[in-house]
């Protein structure tokens, strides 16, 4: 297998909403984002994707309606000559106690299972700080985008005199993932 990055989706490849995208026609990419996933492609990497859902649980969407939202994000990446290998996403509500809701461990659990390897290093890109502890529990490299709620993110660990590896967008941190393998 080629080399495994791990994106979150709402923020990070799309722009966010407070009231969830529960739609096709909701859903919106951040510019640059699709190309991005391109880019990490041809540089050999597998791109999967780590996605809270709630609005699942919610009742504010159906499965169904998630499939096709990640089918027009699926379809948009691959006009930019890229490909998204796997979404994994959990569609419990915030109290639920599972955990594949990220800060939880599970999905990228089930990312490692799915593809036999461990999580160790493995960049993690996310907008918030539940992505970034999510990639800290199971060894993984967390990594910060600045879109979505990555700037009230990055004040946070600032506070709390916290660093991490941060990027203005996803766009940012493929020039460099592309270009620094190692």
């Amino acid at each position: 297998m080629r080399r495994l990055i791990v994106l979150d989706r709402d923020g990070v490849i799309n722009h966010d909403s407070d009231d969830f995208i529960k739609s096709v026609d909701e859903w919106r990419p951040i510019d640059g984002s699709t190309d991005a996933i391109a880019r990490l492609n041809s540089a050999g990497f597998t791109v999967a994707v780590a996605t809270n859902q709630s609005g699942i649980g919610r009742g504010l969407y159906s499965e169904a309606t998630l499939a096709a939202i990640h089918d027009e994000m699926q379809r948009q990446v691959i006009a930019a000559g890229g490909r998204i290998d796997k979404i994994v996403h959990c569609p419990h509500l915030p109290d639920a106690g599972c955990d594949c809701r990220k800060p939880g461990p599970g999905l990228l659990n089930q990312l490692a299972e799915s593809y036999g390897i461990s999580m160790l290093d493995v960049p993690v890109i996310g907008d918030s700080k539940r992505d970034l502890e999510s990639a800290v529990a199971v060894g993984a490299r967390p990594v910060l985008v600045l879109t979505g709620n990555g700037e009230m993110t990055q004040q946070s660990l600032h506070d709390t005199g916290e660093s991490v590896q941060t990027f203005p967008h996803l766009a940012g941190a493929a020039d460099f993932f592309a270009s620094n393998q190692d």
